[in-house]
C-alpha cells in the first residue's frame, strides 16, 4: 500500500462523524453481504480514537453486540448444555437416540453411521455426536455397545466410530420412544423433522447425570440408582415419604449428610480393602477420578513425604484393582487413613441441579424433579391409555362392519352399480337396518375400506374365529377403560413392572456409610427447607421469602404457630401459607418444651409457665383467655423478666423484675400468676432502652 494512500485513509479515519448520516437499523445477514457506511465509520472510530468513548458510537453497534450476546447465551443455555426436565436430555443425545430409533432394526448399527445420520438433526461437529454417543452408552441405561467403548475406570478413549457399534436397549425402545405422542419441529436446515422433547417415561434426570457449563450458568446432576428413583416415584404416587440419594458408576463409600436434596455436596470415599498387615488394595474408585489421575494424587502425596509407600502395582482391567505395599514402618490401617487424608482417594462433589423447564432454566431439588417426573409419567400413559382406547374402538367398528358387510351379502348390492356414487350410495343403504349394532355412524372412509376387501377374505371368512377376535379386543378395551378409571393404580403397577424387570440388572454401585445412616435423618433431612415468615405479606412457609423465625425443616416437619390473642395451631409445613401480621411465634412442636408467656386481659396480667402437649393438626387452640392479649412470648425459662408500666398519675412504680422460674409448669389452659393490676408497657427477657437501673425497683413477689 502506498504512503498517500495511507495517509488518506487515515484521514478519513479521522475525520469527525457528528455531521454523518444517523444510523438506521440493518438487517444482520443482508443480501449485500456488506456493513453500511455509517457502522464502519463508527467502528473505524472506535478503533482510531484511544481511550474508547462509547457515547459517540451511538446505539447501533451497542445494540447488536447485546443482542447477539443475549442470543447466544440463550442458545448455549436453552439448546446445548443444559437438559430439558421433560426428558432428562440434552439436545445432541435426543438428537442421537432419535437418529438410533429411525436406524434401528434390532441389529447392531455402527456408530459411524449413527453419527453421520444424527448430523441431519445436529448443527456441530461429528466429534461432539461422537462422543456423546458413547457417554451414553457407558451409562448403561439407554445404549447397548459393542466394541471398545472405553473405560471409566482408567480413563482409555473409546475406539474410532467406524470400529464400534451400537443400537437401543429394550428399555429406551419401551419407555422414551413413541411416534404417536411424539411433537416435532423442524431440524437447523428446515429439511427435516426432530422431536421437541422425547415422550420419556423414565426419572432421566437423575439417572443418566450430568454436568454443563454455559453463559452464565452451570449444572451438575448427580447419577442416582435407577430401581430407587422407581421406588421414590411410587412413594410419591402413594403420598408416602421417600428419599434418593446419589449412586456413582465407579462405586465407591458415600457420606451424603451434606446432599440436602440434591442442593448440597456428597463426600465420596474409595473403597479400601486390607490384604494383610503390608497390603491395600483399593477395589473402588470415587467418581471425577480415574485409575491414572488416583496413582498420580498417590506418587504426588509421596514425593511431599505425605505418605511412605513401598510399591504400587495396577492391575486394573474390567474392575479396578490397585495393590499398595507399606514399607516396614507403616501398617495397613495407618496407610488406608493417609490415603484419604492426601490423595484422591477421598473427593467432595457438589450438586447443582439446573434444567431446562418450560424452554427456561430453574434450579429444583431432587423431590421437585421427581414430582414433575412422575406427574409428566401419569400424563403420558393417560395419553397412550386414550390412544389405545381409540384404536381398539376403531377396530371393533370395522370389525362389526366387516362382519356385517360379509354376513349379510352387503357386497352383493353393489354388483349392478355402474357408478362409484352408487356402489356408496348401496352401501349405506345397505347398513341402514344394522345402525344399532355399530359403534359409530359410518363414514366414507369406512366405505373405501370394506371396498378393499378382497373375494378370498369373503370366502374364507371364519364367524367363529372373527368373534374370538372380537372378544379379545373388548376384553382389552375394557381393561383400557379400567385403568383409566384407576390410574393412579395403572402407573403404580408399570412401575412396579419395570422395578420387577431392572432390578437386578441395576443394583446399587455406591455404598452408604453407617455415618451417613447415623445422621441422614437428622442432618441433611432438617436442611432442606427454610421455613420463614413474612410480615408485611402475612406468610409464612419455604417460599414466603421473610427474614423472621428461620427454621430449618424437613419436608415432614410440622409447624407451631402461635398468634398475638393467643390463639395457637400446629399445621404441616407449608410451601406459603397466609396467617396475617399478628403471627407471634413460629416453630417446631414439641410436647415437652416449656414456654414461658406473660398477656394481659385489660384488668391484670399474668405470667405462666406451661407445655403445649398433644394437638390436633390445625386445629385452633388457645393458650390465654379470650379478649386478652400476649405481652411476652418465648420457649424456655429466661432467667429475669424486666417489666415497664404505662405511666400513670400518682404513680411511684415504674418499672419491676421477676423471676419467672418461680411460676409452676401446666397446661396452657391455665389461668398462670398475676403480674399486678396496672397497665404493662413492656415485657421484656433484657433491658430495653430507658430502662434506669439506678432507680429504685421493686421485684415481684408470686403468692
Amino acid at each position: 500500500m502506498s504512503a498517500a494512500k495511507k495517509k488518506a485513509e487515515s484521514k478519513q479515519a479521522e475525520m469527525p462523524v457528528a455531521n454523518a448520516v444517523p444510523p438506521v437499523p440493518v438487517a444482520p445477514h443482508a443480501a449485500s453481504g456488506s456493513a453500511p457506511e455509517h457502522v464502519v465509520a463508527e467502528v473505524v472510530e472506535a478503533i482510531a480514537h484511544k481511550p474508547f468513548n462509547p457515547k459517540k458510537l451511538g446505539g447501533g453497534l451497542h445494540v447488536r453486540v447485546d443482542r447477539g450476546f443475549l442470543d447466544y447465551a440463550s442458545y448455549v443455555i436453552r439448546d446445548r448444555a443444559i437438559p430439558n426436565l421433560a426428558d432428562g436430555l440434552k439436545p445432541v443425545q435426543r438428537r442421537i437416540l432419535w437418529a438410533l430409533h429411525e436406524k434401528d432394526d434390532g441389529r447392531f448399527i455402527k456408530v459411524a453411521n449413527v453419527v453421520g445420520h444424527t448430523m441431519q438433526y445436529h448443527p456441530h461437529g461429528d466429534a461432539s455426536i461422537g462422543d456423546a454417543l458413547v457417554v451414553l452408552a457407558n451409562k448403561r441405561y439407554l445404549i447397548e455397545g459393542q466394541g471398545n467403548f472405553g473405560n471409566i475406570f482408567t480413563g482409555d478413549p473409546a475406539a474410532a466410530p467406524r470400529y464400534i457399534e451400537c443400537r437401543l436397549t429394550e428399555l429406551a425402545r419401551t419407555e422414551l420412544i413413541n411416534d404417536e405422542i411424539t411433537d416435532f419441529i423442524p431440524s437447523y436446515d428446515g429439511r427435516n423433522q426432530e422431536p421437541v422433547t422425547l415422550p420419556c417415561k423414565l426419572p432421566l434426570t437423575l439417572m443418566l447425570g450430568t454436568e454443563g457449563i454455559a453463559v452464565g450458568l452451570s449444572a451438575r446432576i448427580l447419577p442416582h440408582n435407577f430401581p430407587e428413583l422407581l421406588e421414590a416415584q411410587i412413594a410419591i404416587l402413594q403420598q408416602q415419604p421417600f428419599k434418593c440419594l446419589p449412586d456413582f458408576p465407579t462405586g465407591g463409600l458415600m457420606d451424603a449428610r451434606d446432599y440436602q436434596d440434591g442442593k448440597g455436596s456428597v463426600k465420596v470415599r474409595a473403597r479400601i480393602k486390607i490384604k494383610d498387615e503390608s497390603t491395600v488394595v483399593i477395589t473402588e474408585i470415587p467418581p471425577t477420578t480415574t485409575t491414572d489421575s488416583l496413582l498420580a494424587s498417590i506418587e504426588d502425596a509421596t514425593r511431599k513425604g505425605k505418605l511412605k509407600v513401598k510399591s504400587i502395582n495396577d492391575f486394573t482391567s474390567e474392575t479396578v484393582e490397585i495393590e499398595i505395599k507399606c514399607p516396614l514402618a507403616v501398617d495397613a490401617d495407618k496407610m488406608v487413613d493417609a490415603l484419604y487424608a492426601f490423595t484422591e482417594c477421598e473427593t467432595t462433589i457438589s450438586s447443582r441441579i439446573v434444567v431446562i423447564k418450560n424452554n427456561r432454566p430453574v434450579e429444583l431439588t431432587v423431590s421437585e424433579v421427581l414430582h414433575e417426573n412422575t406427574s409428566q409419567l401419569v400424563a403420558i400413559l393417560k395419553r397412550e391409555l386414550d390412544l389405545r382406547e381409540k384404536q381398539l374402538l376403531d377396530e371393533l367398528h370395522y370389525r362389526t362392519l366387516e362382519r356385517i358387510f360379509i354376513e349379510e351379502r352387503i357386497y352383493k348390492k353393489i354388483e349392478l352399480c355402474r357408478t362409484n356414487d352408487a356402489v356408496i350410495a348401496a352401501v349405506y343403504e345397505g347398513f341402514q337396518p344394522f345402525t344399532k349394532e355399530l359403534i359409530r355412524e359410518i363414514a366414507n372412509a369406512d366405505v373405501d375400506k370394506l371396498l378393499q376387501v378382497r373375494i378370498r377374505r369373503i370366502s374364507l371368512f371364519d364367524i367363529h374365529k372373527h368373534r374370538e377376535e372380537m372378544e379379545k379386543t373388548k376384553a382389552e378395551l375394557d381393561e383400557v377403560r379400567k385403568n383409566l378409571k384407576n390410574l393412579t393404580k395403572h402407573v403404580v403397577g408399570h412401575l412396579e413392572a419395570l422395578l420387577e424387570k431392572y432390578r437386578k440388572q441395576y443394583p446399587r454401585l455406591t455404598t452408604k456409610s453407617a455415618r451417613h445412616e447415623e445422621v441422614d435423618a437428622k442432618a441433611v433431612a432438617f436442611k432442606a427447607f427454610k421455613v420463614s415468615y413474612d410480615r408485611e405479606t402475612g406468610y409464612v412457609g419455604y417460599k414466603a421469602g421473610g427474614e423472621e423465625f428461620k427454621l430449618e425443616c424437613t419436608k415432614f416437619d410440622k409447624l407451631l404457630l402461635v398468634f398475638r390473642d393467643g390463639t395457637y395451631k400446629v399445621t404441616e409445613l407449608p410451601e406459603k401459607l397466609f396467617v396475617g401480621q399478628e403471627l407471634f411465634y413460629c416453630g417446631l412442636p414439641d410436647r415437652e418444651k416449656v414456654f414461658t408467656c406473660a398477656y394481659t386481659d385489660r384488668e391484670a396480667s399474668y405470667l405462666k409457665r406451661f407445655t403445649f402437649g398433644g394437638t390436633i393438626l390445625n386445629k385452633v387452640y388457645g393458650c390465654i383467655p379470650e379478649k386478652s392479649r400476649i405481652l411476652y412470648f418465648a420457649p424456655d425459662t429466661p432467667k429475669l423478666l424486666y417489666v415497664r408500666y404505662k405511666p400513670a398519675p400518682h404513680q411511684k412504680v415504674s418499672q419491676q423484675t421477676c423471676d419467672p422460674s418461680q411460676v409452676e409448669v401446666k397446661s396452657p389452659k391455665t389461668l398462670g400468676r398475676q403480674i399486678s393490676i396496672k397497665d404493662i408497657s413492656s415485657v421484656t427477657a433484657e433491658p430495653t432502652r430507658g430502662w434506669d437501673e439506678k432507680e429504685a425497683t421493686t421485684k415481684i413477689v408470686f403468692a
